[in-house]
């Protein structure tokens, strides 16, 4: 369920990227609330993706753009061979650890995003097959994929909630409203 992003104060750009950035993390964390730890691995679909398992990419995922953007290496690498464990909760990660970390990320997207200088600076990208040979994208682009990539996984949040329970969306801002 989308929630009302207000506007921003004139002229802050930032301050709206990073508004939609956090109304899509809350459809994820929504989409958690109340469950088990084995509710959050469960695939409820022939799908590999379980709740746990997209809380824990996304947290990867906008980890690792801002430090490209920060021209660092990501704190995890993936490639092909354990791309997959990057969708799963392994070994001993919980959905609790993993919230924790991701509000460790989002307070680092956050402070990097408001002090960069401009966010038409850019940055280039890694050498990996799936990038352009020698692509740059700016500090912008990386705001608006994160937009885009947290809100695609928050919609499959919202699926898999409702395969596992009924819960639906609405039902799980009222419960977070009440709480």
């Amino acid at each position: 369920m989308v929630k009302h992003v207000p506007a921003e104060a004139q002229g802050d750009e930032r301050g709206a990227l990073l508004a939609f950035i956090e109304e899509q993390r809350g459809g994820i964390r929504r989409a958690l609330l109340g469950l088990t730890e084995e509710q959050a691995r469960t695939r409820p679909s022939a799908s590999e993706l379980s709740l746990g398992g997209l809380l824990k990419h996304v947290a990867e995922v906008e980890q690792s753009w801002i430090a490209r953007a920060k021209q660092e290496p990501p704190a995890v690498h993936r490639d092909q061979s354990n791309w997959h464990e990057c969708f799963q909760l392994t070994g001993d990660e919980t959905v609790a650890g993993q919230l924790a970390y991701w509000e460790q990320v989002a307070a680092e997207t956050e402070k990097f995003v408001r002090s960069a200088p401009s966010l038409d600076d850019t940055f280039p990208l890694p050498p990996d097959p799936w990038f352009p040979p020698e692509g740059r994208v700016s500090l912008r682009w990386v705001c608006l994929h994160l937009i885009r990539e947290t809100a695609r996984h928050a919609g499959h949040a919202d699926i898999i909630r409702e395969s596992l329970d009924g819960r639906t969306a609405f039902e799980l801002v009222a419960q977070e409203q009440a709480g």
